[in-house]
């Protein structure tokens, strides 16, 4: 190939690749997210990379993700055939932008199959045209739980929801963090209550879900410009201001309930979220965990309920590592019929970037092999082999070295890939039916009988 041929073999723009420590990073994560969901009873499902186009774009859902479209690339022997290759109308497709919209399309699909309330976990690669940046992908996995039910759906699938995030982020040890949960019927209430126009709401909501971005004057100017009032604006932003403990908040919110007008939706989202609160306690969810947050509104328009984002203390610039809500109308999207849901995502591929930066978490050694048996003189293969398969049929990841180098290159390729002990058999150890194990990590190096092997490997493994 001549120079100018040149091949740029590096990936696109906003799609990563995980080293294989990193990989093994995400794994364990995956794991043990699929550990809690599974506890509760999720059960597991993928839908297609893609999707029918009309499915993505139904009744706005694509809201301000960028879909990226599939088109047949044609050989150049077969041209002939663009004409027919061309997909148009309900043959057109695209990759899925998130989780959510092909789950509705998943239970129309199969709604005389499934059990209701539904719940159901997914874990799969999702891609957005986002632009571009540290911890922004393009392609990225998220792992997402959902109930969803028909007609009607208990408060109590909303109070699972923060007992899953606690013990997913207590498993991984991350640090603290604090679950801040609020009803979206209560911010909808409220500015109804202060004489916002319902046309402006929703854009309203937005404005103040950016609030911990872009701070309180910024927020204040954009109402304006939405054509709020100055008394109105300086009532919502004392409003989604008010602090204190779950239970003060609960207070202050019980008593503007029975104070300010019109307050029927808001008196509802109050009562919603004390009954979620409930059983987030009787859950056992620690109290440090969770608070009430007015500020937190969740920007898309489908949220109709309860809404969580989740920070963690003392690194609250890498925004929320989970989020969701509960919703109304979006499953039911393909059935025309109402198929309450509630959920949370974490979008676990920018998780994994933002924890390994902040030094939070760190990746795995890169390979799972707990064991070199190196390779002292190639005629001693049989041993080397035939210990190897015994190391791992008792329970031990195992690298055989096949090649015979410089025993002092063996070690520095194990210690490179994270593997805490080297198996030596030379002749003397083979004719005496014995093994030197050294420990990389301790420098120590012990005489054990192959029989025994196993059992010291496992004792010592740290």
């Amino acid at each position: 190939m001549a120079k100018s041929d040149k091949i740029n073999f590096s990936t696109p723009s906003g799609f990563t690749e995980f080293l294989p420590s990193e990989k093994r990073l995400e794994l364990y994560l995956l794991d043990t997210i699929r550990r809690v969901f599974e506890s509760y009873g999720f059960t597991p499902i993928e839908t297609p990379a893609v999707e029918r186009l009309e499915v993505l774009q139904a009744k706005g859902n694509q809201g301000d993700n960028i879909i990226y479209g599939i088109h047949p690339i044609l050989p150049p022997n077969r041209q002939a055939e663009k004409d027919k290759a061309g997909e148009t109308g309900s043959e057109a497709r695209a990759l899925k932008f998130d989780q959510t919209v092909p789950l509705a399309a998943y239970i129309a699909r199969h709604l005389n199959d499934l059990t209701f309330p539904f719940a159901r976990y997914q874990m799969d690669v999702v891609f957005r045209g986002e632009r571009a940046k540290d911890g922004r992908y393009r392609q990225f996995r998220q792992c997402d739980i959902d109930v969803v039910g028909r007609r009607e759906l208990s408060l109590l699938y909303d109070a699972q929801m923060p007992a899953i995030i606690t013990e997913i982020f207590d498993a991984v040890h991350i640090g603290d963090f604090l679950i801040r949960m609020n009803n979206r019927k209560i911010l909808t209430g409220f500015f109804k209550s202060v004489g916002v126009e319902e046309s402006k709401i929703k854009s309203c909501i937005g404005i103040i879900d950016t609030l911990e971005k872009v701070g309180e004057s910024k927020v204040i100017q954009d109402l304006e410009k939405e054509g709020i009032l100055a008394e109105p604006t300086q009532k919502i932003i004392d409003f989604v201001n008010i602090d204190g403990t779950v239970d003060e908040v609960l207070d202050k919110l019980k008593y503007l309930a029975e104070t300010v007008p019109e307050a029927e939706e808001f008196r509802l989202g109050v009562t919603e979220l004390e009954t979620v609160i409930s059983g987030v306690r009787n859950l056992g969810v620690p109290e440090n965990r969770f608070c009430i947050d007015l500020s937190i509104a969740r920007g898309l328009d489908y949220y109709t309920g309860t809404v969580y984002e989740t920070t963690l203390i003392g690194h609250e610039a890498l925004g929320s590592i989970c989020s969701g809500g509960r919703y109304e109308e979006l499953v039911g999207t393909f059935l025309g019929e109402k198929m309450p849901g509630v959920g949370i995502s974490i979008g676990l591929t920018r998780l994994i970037s933002r924890l390994l930066k902040a030094g939070i978490l760190t990746s795995f050694a890169a390979t799972p092999a707990q064991v070199m048996v190196v390779n002292m003189q190639d005629d001693l293969m049989p041993i080397y082999l035939n210990v190897s398969q015994k190391l791992r049929k008792a329970g031990i990841n195992v690298i055989t070295s096949f090649e015979q180098r410089p025993l002092g290159k063996q070690f520095q390729q194990a210690e490179k890939q994270g593997i805490q002990f080297c198996v030596i058999i030379g002749s003397e150890e083979a004719a005496a039916q014995k093994s030197a194990l050294k420990d990389l990590t301790t420098r120590e190096q012990v005489e054990v009988p192959l029989e025994n092997l196993a059992e010291e490997i496992k004792t010592r493994l740290t």
